[in-house]
């Protein structure tokens, strides 16, 4: 199976099954498009009638240009590197199977509460449709003991300290963090901290920990103050942007080169969110990341189809000003664009998907564990507890299930071995199934793929030049 697109001013053919990426000129690209489903001769006279005679980089183009670039498709065929067929599917379940019981990453939710009452919360504002309240030392001392004891092998174990807003329990932070460094070398683990955070109690106190612990920091910002302050308001209903940005920029100044994100959502409000992602470029971010809101269908900030006409362009610019940006010596990163496609993954995890509620569970601030974030509060898939372990074993089956072979819908697209199926949560959200297919973040993740692509082919050309 193949793609074809063109963007950025490049010819892009993927070949999917063996990860190839061709940039190729246009007698190549209009050959590659006709190969399975007609004879040479007759490719050979199209795009002859196309071609012949015409000026390509200076030359003119001879029937003999046009077999020899047909002969060279031949080649990369013949080489595994053109209309790979997909023999995968096999190994489907595979990774799972031998990772059974082994869990890497945990996200605590430290906090089911928050001092911002965001409109667009998926989380209820911190509530995840329960009770308000926040993790005791004790269940996240057995949370990080839970972890240890069912992690294998493992030496890098993550955990994210998650909300509700996690500062409003940070003398909890703190006390986990160092009962962790104080076991770790005895377990032979290492963990690796990440801390997401609305930024509204962000002290120096937060800035040192921070800096010192956590290996990334999210830190959520909408972008232009009037979006922002449009939905992230505090319960008085005042904007939080004028609070948190100057808290924002101490903090990454004192990074020093640390990952960590900007974290936007985009809604109704803004489908034209590169303006957004222009304004965090201006405060001083460089490392950045705008995700499309998840919420109820009839919502009013639900994206509509109209939207993503003008999202899936915003993409492209977007891409075309790092492009810019970089040749200037002014580069940014965008989470969904960071690809390699030299090193990894592996396809074991290309086809696998995502590891929620197998290698990687949420716990809440009373212990319990469910797949992932999106999932906390919904209690059939409520996993078990880190006292006891897992013991809605049904539902783990399920999760242990989820490939990208499980989704029929899945089968014929050029992505999924980028995707890895898609996230179980938005799936559930839309069909009602782990396993099924949220088209509207599929429409987007295959735009963002085919802009990521782009870069990295523009990246290969410059610096062979």
């Amino acid at each position: 199976m193949i793609h074809q697109y063109k963007l950025g001013g490049y010819n892009i053919v993927l070949d999917i099954c063996s990860g190839s990426v061709h940039a190729v000129d246009d007698i190549a690209y209009d050959i590659i498009a006709m190969f399975e489903s007609a004879a040479k001769t007759d490719i050979l006279r199209t795009v002859g009638e196309k071609y012949i005679g015409t000026a390509i980089d200076g030359e003119t183009v001879t029937a003999a240009d046009i077999e020899e670039c047909y002969d060279a498709v031949v080649s990369l065929r013949d080489a595994g590197k053109l209309f790979t067929p997909d023999t995968y599917e096999s190994m489907a379940g595979e990774l799972k199977q031998k990772t059974a019981g082994v869990v890497k990453a945990l996200c605590l939710h430290i906090a089911h509460t928050c001092n911002l009452n965001c409109s667009y919360c998926f989380a209820s504002q911190g509530k995840y449709s329960g009770e308000r309240g926040v993790m005791s030392f004790e269940v996240g001392r057995r949370a990080l003991d839970f972890l240890i004891e069912n992690s294998g092998t493992r030496h890098n174990l993550e955990v994210d300290f998650f909300g509700g807003e996690p500062l409003l329990n940070f003398d909890v932070v703190k006390q986990l963090v160092a009962y962790a460094r104080s076991i770790e070398k005895q377990h032979n683990k290492n963990f690796r901290f990440t801390l997401t955070t609305n930024g509204m109690l962000i002290d120096d106190d937060v800035i040192d920990f921070a800096n010192r612990e956590c290996v990334n920091v999210v830190l959520s910002l909408d972008g232009r103050r009037e979006i922002h302050d449009r939905f992230r308001v505090d319960y008085a209903g005042n904007g939080s942007w004028e609070r948190i940005v100057p808290k924002f920029q101490k903090l990454v100044a004192a990074r020093g080169g640390k990952d960590y994100y900007m974290r936007g959502t985009f809604t109704h409000a803004n489908p034209d969110f590169l303006e957004d992602i222009k304004v965090m470029l201006d405060l001083g971010f460089t490392e950045l990341s705008m995700e499309p809101v998840v919420c109820a269908p009839g919502d009013s900030a639900e994206l509509t189809a109209d939207d993503m006409v003008i999202v899936k362009e915003q993409y492209e610019k977007l891409a075309e000003l790092m492009l810019e940006r970089r040749r200037e010596g002014r580069p940014f990163t965008f989470y969904h664009y960071m690809i390699d496609l030299k090193g990894g993954p592996c396809i074991y995890k290309r086809i696998s998907g995502c590891g929620s509620g197998t290698e990687y569970m949420a716990v809440t601030p009373w212990g319990d564990l469910y797949p992932c974030h999106q999932f906390v509060g919904d209690e059939k898939f409520k996993l078990g507890n880190v006292f006891d372990g897992v013991s809605n074993t049904a539902i783990q089956s399920e999760f242990a299930e989820c490939n990208v072979y499980a989704r029929e819908d899945c089968r014929d697209c050029w992505a999924r071995l980028y995707c890895s199926g898609g996230c179980a949560a938005n799936a559930y959200h839309a069909t009602g199934s782990v396993t099924g297919v949220y088209r509207s973040g599929c429409e987007l993740f295959k735009k963002r793929m085919e802009c990521a692509i782009m870069l990295e082919v523009a990246k290969e050309f410059e610096e062979c030049e």
